[in-house]
């Protein structure tokens, strides 16, 4: 028997190649007349009380970001740059070549599968459309939740759309948001995926010092859940 009964994924960076902003994100701040220098700067800065949903949608969310910068687009402006920046999000996402086999292979091995992400307006919108769509059981959204990880409630949130126990799930993560140190204070076990293209990832408040579990590919986890029992001194 698998040794856990459900695998929940960190999104951008774990199920995704490393994302780094493309040309669209500068497109959008063109369409907003604000540099694109300081329009990146305000969305670094802001990234978790965006993420969080602190201002409202996305129309409303790019016009805080614009007074931020010292700009006031109109509204027809804004709406273009909406529609600009989903189309930029959705530029940078790429899936890994081996997330819809491991997520498929885990399935079919009777283990269930979700995403907790932390992000913006856009993400909910567009996983629809990809390719691991069909291979979730659960899509747990900062933005939706009002949360970003490590906050427990993201984690909790799973385990209760699944109807399981944390100590039942392993959560798999490029540590960005201290996601794995949240994963075990809400009673996950957690394994830091450490693929060598994360080097230029995209990220956020990272779990730097981690000394748990470490996958140089996604397809590791298959092994992790297949343990009946854990390794003698495995860091859960």
């Amino acid at each position: 028997m698998p040794r856990f009964q459900a695998v929940l994924f960190d999104f951008f960076g774990t199920l995704t190649r490393p994302v780094r902003r493309g040309a669209g994100h500068r497109t959008t701040a063109e369409l907003l007349g604000c540099p694109p220098d300081t329009f990146v700067e305000v969305l670094d800065r802001s990234y978790y009380e965006r993420a969080s949903g602190r201002f409202g949608s996305a129309e409303a969310t790019l016009r805080w970001v614009c007074e931020q910068a010292g700009v006031h687009p109109p509204e027809e402006a804004l709406r273009a740059a909406v529609a600009a920046r989903h189309r930029a999000v959705r530029a940078d996402t790429r899936l890994r070549d081996d997330a819809v086999p491991t997520l498929r292979a885990l399935r079919g091995r009777g283990v269930r599968t979700g995403v907790i992400s932390d992000c913006t307006h856009e993400l909910p919108v567009f996983l629809p459309e990809l390719a691991i769509a069909l291979l979730l059981d659960v899509r747990v959204f900062s933005i939706q939740v009002g949360r970003c990880k490590p906050d427990s409630a993201l984690y909790l949130a799973a385990c209760a759309r699944l109807d399981l126990c944390p100590q039942d799930c392993l959560y798999v993560g490029d540590g960005g948001s201290q996601e794995l140190t949240g994963a075990q204070r809400a009673g996950m076990s957690a394994a830091r995926l450490a693929a060598p293209d994360l080097v230029d990832h995209l990220v956020f408040n990272p779990d730097a010092g981690w000394a748990g579990r470490m996958l140089g590919t996604l397809g590791e986890v298959i092994d992790l859940v297949e343990e009946v029992t854990a390794p003698v001194g495995a860091p859960w």
